[in-house]
């Protein structure tokens, strides 16, 4: 490895991803034949030509094939490494979210965000894998219930409450909790508090909904604001259709709703003395209106 010129090993895998000498010194700034001597020099190091020549069209033989799997995802950690040690240095947050929190509570809050903290830059993914952090990806997760991983900083997002809710026209049919077992129940298959919970919490027997199903709280609640039923979601996740009159909960102080820790912003240790870190956790824990995080 030592004799092994990066710059050959570069122009390697730019000639490999372009498959041409010239595409590969456009990009590189240097010329064809530059690129063809870095390659024709890796060759001889490594005792095994890696491209068959056919005039002047290149194509990797067996040998190139193998070692560009390597060298490829070689060069992708240096170019994630780079990008992170450099950007880290300012401002960007690298956060992922689950879906529906993303969508429901995070992104409508986003320009508020940006105004308090001029020249704060987020970089959003959203899916409902957990981010391990192995490869510093991510600077931050919210996820949906406990994160699975050991060695994080764990800041629960507080109580959401879970209660029924649908457009006020369908909440006018519902005189009482019995009503419920006519209407049609929108269900969220993922979500950890589900109808049947409800229905416990509040002593009535279980109650096989008869609805549309989703898998997402997002789709449930877009759902429920059509006029498909009721959803049994989170007045968190749904604060802006609430507001707005687009749905009600129908129950309100008439029945038992659920209340939960489900979301938490985790984030390694490592990541604690990073101004995005820190900045965001603290908009984030002061917009729920929850105690500060006591930083250590």
């Amino acid at each position: 490895m030592r004799r092994l010129p990066l710059s050959s090993l570069q122009a390697f895998e730019a000639a490999s991803r372009t498959g041409s000498f010239r595409a590969a010194g456009e990009e590189l700034g240097i010329s064809p034949s530059a690129i063809s001597h870095a390659v024709r020099k890796l060759e001889l190091l490594m005792g095994s030509a890696l491209f068959d020549r056919q005039s002047r069209a290149i194509r990797l033989n067996g040998a190139g094939e193998a070692l560009l799997v390597h060298v490829s995802a070689a060069f992708d950690q240096m170019r994630q490494g780079v990008e992170t040690v450099g950007a880290r240095s300012g401002n960007l947050l690298r956060l992922h979210c689950a879906p529906s929190m993303a969508t429901q509570w995070l992104m409508p809050r986003l320009r508020d965000l940006f105004a308090a903290q001029p020249g704060l830059e987020v970089r959003l993914a959203a899916g409902i894998d957990y981010p391990r952090f192995e490869h510093d990806e991510f600077d931050a997760d919210i996820c949906y219930g406990p994160p699975r991983q050991e060695g994080l900083v764990v800041i629960p997002l507080g109580e959401e409450t879970i209660t029924p809710l649908c457009t006020p026209e369908l909440a006018d049919r519902l005189r009482s909790i019995d009503d419920l077992r006519a209407a049609k129940l929108i269900e969220s298959d993922n979500k950890r508090v589900r109808w049947a919970a409800w229905f416990e919490a509040n002593g009535i027997g279980s109650q096989t909904p008869r609805g549309s199903r989703f898998d997402r709280s997002f789709m449930a609640i877009a759902a429920a604001v059509d006029g498909l039923g009721v959803a049994l979601e989170s007045t968190r996740l749904a604060e802006r259709e609430l507001a707005n009159g687009m749905l009600v909960a129908p129950f309100s102080g008439h029945a038992q709703d659920v209340r939960y820790v489900g979301h938490f912003l985790v984030f390694p240790r490592v990541a604690m003395p990073r101004r995005a870190v820190r900045y965001f956790a603290n908009w984030l824990i002061a917009e729920l209106g929850l105690p500060p995080h006591k930083w250590s």
